[in-house]
């Protein structure tokens, strides 16, 4: 078997190859941050190089040697100084050169400078639509077309003549369309990396405020619930503390093991919030999320609180974890309010109801006072996340949850979760 050689991702350039980039993208810039210089630059070699050959070497491919040098002078600035407009307004730099050329082949001189007309014709295609390509093959070939009209076939066979003229022309349409797919796709693909980084931004920006939800929802229930029943026992051994001091001294041993462990739900969530690099050493003590095996626990917690609870089981329970956590935080936030809110005297019941593959049936109700807070329209405070958290729990799982005061002439509250059968994977 044939063992093939993995090849690096990010793989070096070769140092000549990553130095022409990095001149070529200084140069880009600096002609981004000033184009007339450049602009000048080029005309003005052109220009020079125009009137060098207008001092005399212009006759040496000239139909008529005898043109007057102050007529050449003129033709080859004409041919020439257009070139400063090449890139703004390549069309009319074109057009500005017919003029020129056309009197140059009249009169015989057919100076060299003619050929600027294919960098022109380079532009066209390069920045104009494409469709400017024809009344630019149309401008740059009459020169060629009056030369055979008016000297015949004494530069060489018409067909020729006309043949490397748009040949010519050809090279230099086609180089700038080249030069413009090029650097359209290169467009195309910048575009796209700046709106997948802007994605990935707006990805990881929804991730991070998943996550501060996800961590505030646990927040909420490990602190709310735990200082709810807090407050309960400490309000009832301040109340037993003279009557009876034995049951003072067991509701402050209740404060005190309900505190350890709310320090430690609290301790194993910031712990989740450790650095990937402290993770993966396993010096993080983590503890399982809390499932119905813990029901217990939390039941006698709510008990030495004062509150009451009994328990109503139908079927087996045979759930995920997930499943699982959901019951669980939304029986703590549901006794958490009835803490809080249900007065002196309330009782609460719990009925959980097992189906087949996972459904299940969740129903809390208390004795309390119950009715609408000025707060709001229930007993959560507006801007309060423990109804929205149940909701949202039970709507990962796709379940309802409803929850409000119970119909007259009862008195107190009810929270209704039911969960459909999961999925087949």
């Amino acid at each position: 078997m044939d063992h093939v050689k993995p090849v690096p991702e990010n793989r070096a350039a070769e140092p000549l190859t990553e130095y022409v980039q990095r001149v070529n993208r200084r140069v880009r810039a600096f002609d981004r941050r000033r184009p007339l210089v450049w602009d000048l630059h080029l005309t003005g070699f052109w220009v020079a190089a125009a009137l060098i050959d207008a001092s005399g070497g212009w006759r040496n491919v000239a139909h008529d040697p005898g043109v007057p040098v102050g007529l050449v002078l003129v033709l080859s600035l004409g041919l020439s100084v257009p070139l400063l407009w090449r890139r703004s307004h390549p069309g009319a730099a074109l057009l500005a050169t017919l003029p020129a050329a056309l009197v140059s082949v009249w009169t015989g001189a057919a100076l060299q400078a003619a050929l600027l007309q294919l960098l022109l014709v380079h532009h066209v295609a390069l920045r104009l639509p494409l469709r400017s390509l024809w009344w630019a093959v149309a401008l740059s070939t009459a020169p060629t077309c009056l030369a055979v009209a008016r000297y015949g076939d004494s530069a060489g066979p018409w067909h020729q003549q006309l043949g490397s003229q748009l040949s010519a022309i050809g090279v230099a349409a086609l180089i700038g369309i080249t030069v413009r797919t090029r650097r359209d796709y290169t467009q195309v693909l910048e575009d796209r990396a700046r709106r997948l980084e802007t994605e990935r931004d707006q990805q990881v920006r929804l991730a991070a405020a998943a996550e501060r939800a996800r961590i505030a929802r646990e927040m909420h229930d490990i602190i709310g619930h735990n200082l709810s029943v807090i407050t309960g026992l400490a309000d009832g051994g301040r109340y037993a503390a003279v009557k009876s001091p034995d049951r003072a001294t067991q509701a402050l041993d209740a404060i005190g093991s309900t505190s350890r462990q709310a320090l430690a739900e609290l301790r194993r969530l910031l712990d989740i919030l450790r650095d990937d690099d402290q993770a993966t050493t396993g010096r993080a003590e983590l503890s399982p999320q809390p499932a119905l095996t813990d029901l217990d626990r939390l039941l006698d917690g709510v008990r030495r609180a004062g509150l009451p609870v009994r328990t109503t089981v139908r079927g087996e329970a045979a759930l995920p974890e997930g499943r699982q956590l959901t019951l669980y935080r939304v029986i703590q936030e549901a006794l958490t309010n009835t803490l809080k809110h249900a007065g002196p005297d309330a009782t609460a019941h719990i009925a959980l109801s097992y189906a087949t593959a996972g459904a299940v049936t969740l129903t809390v109700t208390d004795t309390g006072s119950g009715g609408p807070l000025p707060a709001g329209p229930s007993r959560q405070p507006a801007g309060g996340r423990g109804l929205p958290g149940m909701r949202e729990r039970t709507s990962l799982y796709g379940g309802t949850l409803e929850a409000g005061p119970r119909p007259a002439p009862e008195r107190g509250w009810r929270v209704h979760l039911q969960l459909p059968e999961e999925t087949p994977q």
